[in-house]
């Protein structure tokens, strides 16, 4: 199952990217071998990728969709100069084998790993990853686990088109599994510091529509011929919010940031 059919360009538009604090913990976290390497699993449409660009001399963005590997292709090759090499792979995270020899200093999973199957993910990935490489799970609250009392309202409107319970396209979303943090300290990459970077946004209501559309919960297909009446729904239940036709969310990005036992800090 592809929870994310049709969702491909909503993503790469509609999506907020990664902020400039979170990028520069990274940068800081990751050692600063040469040529410096970076692997971007589940990459979308390149956002993560994107906002490291500039950091890494080598990159491989992976991801089990096409459509939104070709979202990556146009957005990366776009803005990727000849000092960098970046190769895109199709293929699931827990199978993906780089190059011969290719060892990535940085691995970010970034509003992805709830889709891993993380132990075998993070165990094959010992297999490969450079000796003082460091792993990066991150992410934000999305539409439907934030707490707003306009995201409230929105998640009521998608939850009376769909069901109250929480749609991964055409099925249903699992339950989560124990702690990221505590996976992470059970695999060999089992040193973990833990950081919050927070960031304010402001939405147009059409940008919360078209973010709605990037979501497994609501992807565009799901509404078949109701897709009118809910965005005028939506739109019905965020006016009263908008104040200047301005939503304001308040969101923080958890950073789990992982290494071998041994290995030295970033710099």
């Amino acid at each position: 199952m592809n929870a994310f059919a049709g969702t491909s360009d909503y993503y790469r538009r509609f999506r907020p990217g990664i902020p400039i604090a979170l990028a520069a913990l990274l940068d800081q976290a990751t050692p600063t071998d040469s040529p410096r390497r970076l692997l971007d699993i589940g990459t979308g449409p390149g956002l993560v990728a994107h906002a490291l660009l500039r950091h890494f001399d080598d990159l491989i963005a992976v991801d089990a969709d096409a459509e939104m590997l070709t979202e990556a292709e146009a957005m990366l090759r776009a803005t990727i100069d000849t000092a960098h090499r970046l190769q895109l792979r199709h293929a699931l995270a827990e199978d993906f084998l780089p190059p011969e020899g290719w060892q990535p200093h940085l691995v970010t999973c970034g509003r992805v790993f709830h889709w891993l199957d993380q132990p075998r993910f993070l165990d094959h990935l010992s297999e490969y990853m450079a000796p003082d490489g460091v792993v990066a799970v991150f992410s934000d609250r999305s539409l439907w686990t934030a707490d707003s009392p306009w995201q409230q309202a929105v998640r009521e409107v998608v939850q009376d088109f769909l069901g109250e319970q929480r749609r991964a396209g055409d099925g249903v979303f699992s339950a989560q599994g124990p702690p990221y943090e505590e996976v992470l300290r059970a695999s060999a990459f089992s040193h973990v510091t833990s950081t919050v970077v927070p960031v304010r946004r402001q939405w147009k209501i059409s940008q919360v529509l078209g973010y709605l559309y990037s979501t497994s919960f609501a992807a565009p297909h799901l509404f078949a011929d109701r897709r009118d009446a809910f965005e005028l729904a939506v739109t019905n239940a965020l006016t009263p919010f908008a104040e200047g036709g301005a939503l304001t969310e308040d969101n923080a990005f958890t950073v789990l940031t992982a290494r071998r036992p041994s290995a030295p800090e970033g710099r």
